[in-house]
């Protein structure tokens, strides 16, 4: 909180104020600033009848004398009483002005009684001016609970609808009464029923509409206001809110977003210095804890949004790592996006990380570059890994845990005896093949659902912690050198990375039909649990062909799941599943990952954000890939250009994955959307016979100008279909279908003899797909072996 002093020097005519004090019989809004006489304080007493207090607006400490009923905010002009002041005289009338029928005249008024237009208009005005009269005027007759507000929202709604059609008098006689309440609501908020105004004036459509410069500004206030009371209220009262909103429907709960984001943005880019000053103002933090509330209200709702919903695009064009760098030193009093991260996109969250992560890079080339000059050490300023392909995890798992100080370097693999510079290919092959190998079921180290195809730690691994450990390194160094992965773990794997509670709707996703049997349990209503189930708290599964019973409670196979403690039955199967077998695997696990990644930037992301950073995305949109895509050597009109986008666009679903396969390695998406994606094609000579070529390196195609777009299509197809097929292992063994459907044993051994002969030549593989080293396709830098596989095929 900042602190403002509320005392001023006599000024005027000399007679004496405060500044700050206001009568609380003042009229509204043009408030006395003269305290009574009474309350008049020498000037040699005022440091000791000086007290302090909070503004309920903006949360700002202030200091004004003890004898004062109420005070004036300095920073947002509210007025702070800090006894109620008495429901207004008219209050009956105000109640009446609030029932359907009377807005209803109200509407009506300019036609049936233009004599008392006026006099109506003022009349709603002031309803809307004063608390007692809001509350009491839309209210259902019961007090508020956690599960409504002690409103009838429909009406609200209804007589919105017709405020908003009436004559222009009458909305701004409505906006102006809710501009007076909200900067002096007339007491402190303690209950939950002095709030019910607030949940009214959410509602009010006009909030949306901005007309003029002038009414748009003036409708911003008032929105700022309103948040601010909001976001001060204790946190007792936000319990009550955040509840509140979560019973809203959908659609009106995703107007609640839109609002506040469309506040944030309009403050940000209005207001006048907010680049340099939007840590200081009020009405971005109170709008930011409003959207703290609704984030925690849409955790609690059967219907979410989605996580993207909550960002704000015009966040990430700020400077967020002086934002970041701000929010790390934990400054006093001062706001950074950082505390509210859902309003920064996955792209500003990364932004952030990928900056954190060159900063400690630049660090440890620093100390390195410092030993080698400074004391003759030789050290390397890169992560280096010096891999055999027999020996991939061994030697993986022996070096990184070697390497402890390193992790945070630039990561540079090189594969013994082959020839090739990392450039971002091997990288990006060596992370593809050793998560092919650590994920073979054939290491037993994790256990896949057929149901959901997702996988998940094994109980009975035979396999040692430090695999599970290396495991967690492997994911933690994607995420740091932006490399995604083709890993299949549920989101209960990053909830728990990051601390969330998982719990039965996870055991849903990666076991449906386990969990939906548990849910079924659960919502039995029958006193028959017993005998229809015939369960024990005990949970059972097989190790290697054998049963094993394990109790989940001490004595568990003596007690029965009855209609009264199935729901701990249930939780305890789940935490079961999730977390207590497993514990020893996802603990090594969960230290290899936080030994790369630990540190503040990772706690701005949220479970879905870190696994749409690991495994990317699955939207393939060909045209905002066109929209992206460099060209080197062509004419983006050119009709080779032209034929390449048509052919693409007529593949299909599948076919296109195969393509961006082939191109980039993966079949996914960066995280942030394909136009964050580089993409390039390059020009590579004339009309040839020979493949395309693809640079994984750098999402790179090579086309020649072929002389059709018939042939262009039989090329790039031949070349996609072709890179999935043919992989060469270094013991000369041959993957792929192909091979699996040749019958004669000497077209086998030819082809046995071109792979021997072409292993030591420095081949790179994405998920079976070969490219050479220096991104020339295999059959167009090996014209014999291309030879060899045409008769092969002829034969």
């Amino acid at each position: 909180m900042q602190f403002h002093e509320m005392y001023q020097p006599p000024r005027g005519n000399g007679s004496k104020q405060y500044s700050g004090a206001v009568q609380p019989s003042a009229p509204i809004p043009q408030q006395s600033t003269t305290a009574p006489p009474q309350q008049q304080v020498q000037p040699g007493n005022m440091a000791a009848s000086m007290t302090t207090g909070v503004c309920i607006c903006c949360d700002n400490l202030l200091r004004f004398p003890q004898t004062v009923s109420c005070f004036r905010c300095t920073v947002c002009d509210t007025v702070n009483d800090l006894r109620p002041l008495p429901p207004p005289g008219a209050l009956d009338a105000y109640l009446r002005s609030l029932t359907i029928p009377e807005i209803q005249r109200v509407r009506e008024a300019p036609s049936r009684e233009p004599r008392n237009v006026d006099a109506i208009y003022k009349i709603l005005g002031d309803a809307f001016a004063y608390h007692a009269s809001l509350n009491e005027g839309f209210s259902n007759g019961r007090p508020p609970t956690l599960d409504t507000p002690g409103i009838v929202l429909e009406d609200v709604r209804a007589a919105y609808n017709i405020i908003v059609k009436s004559d222009p008098r009458a909305i701004i006689a409505v906006m102006t009464g809710i501009e007076r309440l909200l900067k002096r609501p007339g007491r402190r908020l303690h209950s939950e029923h002095d709030i019910k105004f607030l949940m009214i004036i959410m509602e009010n459509p006009l909030l949306f509409n901005h007309g003029s410069e002038q009414e748009s500004a003036f409708h911003h206030e008032v929105l700022g206001r309103a948040f601010g009371l909001l976001s001060c209220l204790s946190n007792e009262l936000h319990h009550f809110v955040v509840n509140w909103f979560m019973h809203l429907p959908l659609p009106i709960f995703q107007r609640r977003v839109d609002l506040v984001n469309h506040f944030i943005t309009y403050r940000l880019t209005r207001k006048d210095g907010m680049r340099e000053q939007y840590q200081s103002d009020w009405g971005i933090r109170s709008a930011a804890r409003v959207m703290a509330l609704l984030v925690a209200a849409n955790q609690g709702r059967d219907e979410k949004l989605m996580i993207s919903d909550f960002y704000n695009t015009v966040v990430d064009y700020y400077d967020l790592i002086t934002d970041y760098m701000r929010w790390q030193e934990e400054m006093s009093g001062s706001f950074s996006f950082c505390q509210y991260p859902f309003l920064i996109s996955l792209g500003g969250k990364m932004q952030i990380m990928e900056a954190d992560a060159r900063r400690q890079m630049a660090e440890r080339f620093k100390e390195a570059f410092f030993r080698t000059a400074l004391h003759g050490l030789v050290t390397d300023p890169f992560l280096s890994l010096h891999i055999r392909r027999t020996a991939l995890i061994q030697d993986s798992l022996t070096q990184l845990s070697s390497k402890n100080i390193d992790l945070k370097k630039r990561l540079h693999i090189e594969f013994l005896n082959e020839d090739g510079v990392d450039a971002g290919g091997l990288t990006k092959e060596w992370f593809l093949l050793l998560v092919r190998d650590l994920f073979d079921p054939q290491y037993a180290m994790f256990t896949y659902d057929e149901e959901s195809n997702l996988c998940w730690f094994n109980n009975i691994s035979y396999e040692n912690e430090s695999e599970y450990r290396l495991v967690g390194i492997v994911i933690g160094l994607a995420i740091y050198n932006s490399t995604i992965l083709d890993v299949h773990f549920p989101l209960a794997c990053y909830k728990k990375l990051l601390g969330f509670p998982v719990g039965l709707e996870d055991l849903k996703q990666l076991r449906p039909s386990l969990g939906h049997g548990l849910q079924k349990l659960l919502e039995h209503e029958g006193d028959d649990v017993e005998d229809l189930f015939a369960l024990d708290f005990v949970v059972e599964y097989n190790a290697y062909g054998e049963k094993v019973r394990k109790p989940l409670v001490p004595n568990g196979e003596e007690i029965p799941v009855t209609s009264r403690n199935k729901g701990e039955y249930v939780e305890r199967y789940a935490s079961w599943v999730l977390n207590d077998s497993i514990s020893s695997q996802f603990d090594a696990f969960k230290e290899g990952f936080y030994h790369v990644c630990g540190g503040n930037a990772l706690s701005l992301f949220k479970p879905e954000e870190i696994e749409m950073m690991v495994r990317g995305g699955t939207e393939l949109d060909i045209q905002s890939l066109e929209s992206v895509t460099e060209y080197e050597g062509f004419d983006p009109n050119e009709p080779t250009i032209k034929h390449f986008w048509e052919i693409v666009n007529s593949y299909s679903l599948d076919m296109k994955r195969k393509l961006l396969l082939f191109i980039t390695g993966t079949d996914r998406i960066p995280a942030t959307g394909i136009q964050n994606m580089a993409f390039k094609i390059s020009y590579m000579g004339e009309d040839s016979e020979r493949l395309p070529i693809s640079h994984t390196c750098f999402n790179q195609v090579c086309l020649y100008r072929y002389r059709t777009k018939e042939k262009l299509a039989d090329k790039l197809t031949s070349a996609i279909q072709w890179s999935l097929r043919i992989a060469v292992e270094n013991d000369g063994r041959i993957l792929g279908d192909y091979v699996d459907n040749l019958e004669s044993k000497q077209l086998k051994r030819r082809y046995l003899e071109w792979s021997e002969q072409s292993r030591t030549e420095r081949c790179e593989r994405s998920f079976g797909v070969w490219q050479s080293s220096q991104t020339v396709s295999l059959f167009a830098k090996y014209p014999r072996i291309a030879t060899m596989r045409e008769d092969l095929l002829m034969e």
